[in-house]
């Protein structure tokens, strides 16, 4: 004769209810998914529909937190040029000399290797409209003007051309702009070697200045006493 008998639910695991996230959180949480899926196929090529889905939420989510991918989409822009225009002003304002260029490189650096995805996003200039981003060309340009500004005082000071200064400083910015994005593909050396490097060719560079440079002909011979070592040259400034 068969007996009913209760059934053991001993073995079973009891899934505790999942914490729900304030309104806060979960704006995060959605810009944090959007800026993985922007990075990796654009605007173009990423729908709301997806954000919701690895968010873990409805497509009505996201309307009520952005208005829509393109509200979506300014919100991570924003804050990744929010992001690396502290990272770079900070470091051209608060430091000084030889350390101010070492640590514009790194902050440069260092943004693209904590933030790699928000990196592609600028670097990419897409527009929600279907045309151009210009912001991140924008940041460069106000680095640019703060570093003009640095070396014309600088150049007065040691009696050089300051007109120039704006080609100089476009050559600067431009250098640690084009190697960063070399060295976010490569990964190696370390960013802070290639900071170190880069810091030599521009200050060891600056150092040695010549006021009024010309182009060389075909028979030109470089002489040992071009060559100086960086531990003797004068700083380009006096640090004020």
């Amino acid at each position: 004769m068969a007996i009913n008998r209760p059934a053991d639910k001993t073995g079973d695991v009891e899934k505790a209810p999942r914490a729900r996230m304030t309104g806060a959180q979960r704006r995060l949480q959605l810009i944090e998914v959007a800026r993985g899926l922007f990075a990796e196929r654009g605007f173009e090529g990423t729908s709301i529909e997806e954000i919701a889905q690895r968010a873990g939420v409805s497509k009505p989510i996201v309307y009520e937190h952005f208005g829509g991918k393109e509200g979506l989409y300014a919100v991570v822009v924003d804050r990744e040029m929010e992001t690396l225009l502290e990272m770079v002003t900070s470091s051209l304002t608060k430091n000084r000399s030889l350390y101010r260029i070492q640590q514009v490189a790194l902050a440069l650096l260092t943004y693209m290797e904590e933030r790699t995805d928000g990196f592609k996003i600028l670097v990419r200039g897409e527009s929600t409209s279907g045309g151009e981003d210009t912001r991140y060309s924008s940041l460069l340009n106000d680095a640019i003007s703060q570093v003009e500004h640095i070396l014309a005082g600088d150049f007065e000071r040691r009696g050089f051309d300051p007109a120039l200064a704006p080609l100089y400083a476009q050559a600067l910015v431009g250098m640690v702009s084009v190697t960063a994005q070399w060295w976010l593909d490569v990964r190696e050396p370390p960013k802070e070697v290639v900071a170190a490097h880069l810091v030599n060719l521009c200050w060891n560079g600056l150092t040695r200045l010549d006021p009024e440079p010309v182009l060389v002909d075909a028979e030109y011979k470089e002489s040992a006493s071009t060559t100086v070592h960086p531990k003797l040259t004068d700083p380009v400034d006096d640090g004020r």
